[in-house]
């Protein structure tokens, strides 16, 4: 069989509105059209969605993060049971950016798991796999019962860097939790690692008290994989310099960029913020420093290898 899904009559690849311009990349990438669909609003805002395909008995991939909001999560929804309800041979869910991933555990009391909540409501939807990217915590899953294909960003972002050939180089983990994040990088990148210990006294305020690790004429890349309010990133980012770093450098798979975090990143002394495009950034979200690297072609990679049942686990890495 020819690994190309182009060449076969059972492949459909569907798009939500959440991401237009990535799923179009993946469309060029696989030598397709992204199958026709309708996604309207009525006047009181209730979301309508028709296939205007005929899908009966194919391969769909419908590619749409879910970030905020709450309209992407309806919209990935109704288009499984659409898709579902056209018989459909099996359904794939390319979630580029998995939504209310950080609310994956009870810590505090009388609390919503939102992340367990996410993936039960996109099985009883109808899907029957998923492919996502870079999850904020491995363990996320476990918590569908369908098959789960995890890929990362960063031989997307390594290969920025690469061609870059920065001497001397730092990868930083701005906290404890995305250290093994950097620690692959720091592999990949034949660089040294350090870690910042930081102290957060509330949801999105963070606090840096010590750098972990030598960094002093040296160029940092801090790494993370993402950035919401961009207090870590800012805050690492002059804790470094005070350090005495030379260069600072910041990467992140999923940008949510909320709030204050382009004046953030603005001023912050860091040379360049590098993201992917896992989910759409308004213009008025982008700054000069900002580079937006495509995931475009690694998840066109996966959706071909899951198409033509090929192994996909050589794009873990």
């Amino acid at each position: 069989m020819d690994a190309s899904p182009s060449s076969s009559h059972g492949f459909r690849l569907l798009s939500g509105t959440a991401n237009r311009p990535l799923a179009e990349e993946i469309a060029r990438q696989l030598g397709t059209d992204l199958c026709k669909a309708t996604v309207t609003r009525f006047v009181d805002g209730e979301i309508f969605v028709r296939l205007d395909e005929n899908i009966r008995g194919s391969d769909v991939f419908i590619v749409q993060p879910t970030n905020p909001p709450a309209d992407n999560v309806m919209e990935l929804l109704l288009l499984i049971d659409a898709a579902r309800r056209a018989s459909a041979a099996r359904i794939t869910v390319v979630m580029p950016y998995y939504g209310y991933a950080r609310q994956d555990r009870k810590d505090q009391p009388r609390v919503a798991i939102a992340a367990k909540l996410m993936a039960n409501i996109i099985e009883g939807a109808g899907a029957d796999r998923v492919l996502g990217l870079d999850f904020h915590q491995h363990q996320l899953q476990g918590f569908f019962d369908k098959p789960v294909d995890h890929l990362y960003a960063a031989p997307v972002l390594v290969s920025h860097y690469r061609k870059k050939q920065l001497q001397d180089l730092v990868v930083v983990a701005p906290d404890v939790g995305s250290a093994k994040m950097a620690r692959g990088f720091a592999k990949r990148l034949d660089a040294t690692l350090a870690i910042i210990d930081k102290r957060r006294p509330k949801a999105n305020v963070a606090e840096v008290m010590n750098v972990v690790g030598d960094v002093e004429g040296k160029d940092c890349l801090l790494c993370d994989d993402m950035i919401d309010t961009a207090g870590t990133m800012a805050e690492a980012a002059r804790a470094l310099k005070g350090m005495g770093a030379r260069d600072v450098y910041a990467c992140a798979t999923h940008a949510l960029l909320s709030g204050p975090a382009v004046q953030r990143l603005s001023e912050a002394p860091i040379a360049e913020v590098t993201v992917t495009d896992s989910m759409f950034i308004p213009p008025e979200r982008r700054f000069d420093k900002l580079t937006i690297l495509s995931v475009g072609e690694l998840l066109a990679k996966a959706i071909r290898y899951t198409h033509s049942d090929q192994s996909v686990s050589s794009l873990f890495d």
